[in-house]
């Protein structure tokens, strides 16, 4: 078994080898709209996948898919000369669902962009169903004299708390 960062580096080199077979050794068509956008190879060095993206509609997908897998042979070859390894790992084409699923997430970022601009709007002509200020505030009141009694107990005076403070 390989480590894994010689299984990365080795895809990265996979990936490049590969992009650049495609524009000199392949000559169908059909791939220039192939753009390889990632490579991972297994830690025995053995299997390699390539993804790729096409640009165009499902036709020119269909259409790379198959000349991807009719130039398979030629690729390999291509990897095993330009890469240090003692086998050739086999490829396997995977076409990356990336961008599909990038504007996917666009499409619901736009539309959560769009409900908060909504909610703001009623939020911007909203009144509190209760008082301006529901809470207590720790603002002194004006108080009366008449609110005290002769009744009331001081609590500063000293008998009473040392009285209490004995018991």
């Amino acid at each position: 078994m390989a480590d894994p960062a010689r299984a990365a580096k080795l895809a990265q080199r996979i990936k490049v080898v590969v992009a650049e077979a495609l524009g000199r050794r392949v000559k169908d068509p059909r791939v220039e709209a192939i753009t390889v956008t990632d490579a991972r190879v297994t830690n025995d060095l053995q299997h390699a996948t390539v993804y790729y993206t096409v640009f165009g509609d499902e036709v020119a997908h269909a259409d790379a898919a198959r000349a991807l897998e009719k130039a398979k042979g030629v690729l390999r070859q291509e990897v095993g000369r330009n890469i240090t390894v003692r086998l050739t790992p086999t490829l396997e084409f995977v076409a990356d669902q990336i961008p599909v699923n990038a504007s996917n997430l666009e499409e619901l970022l736009r539309v959560a962009k769009q409900r908060d601009a909504e909610v703001a709007a009623l939020a911007a002509g909203a009144q509190h169903a209760g008082e301006a200020d529901p809470y207590k505030s720790d603002a002194p009141q004006d108080i009366d004299e008449d609110d005290f009694d002769e009744e009331d107990i001081d609590l500063t005076d000293d008998d009473e708390l040392d009285e209490d403070a004995s018991r």
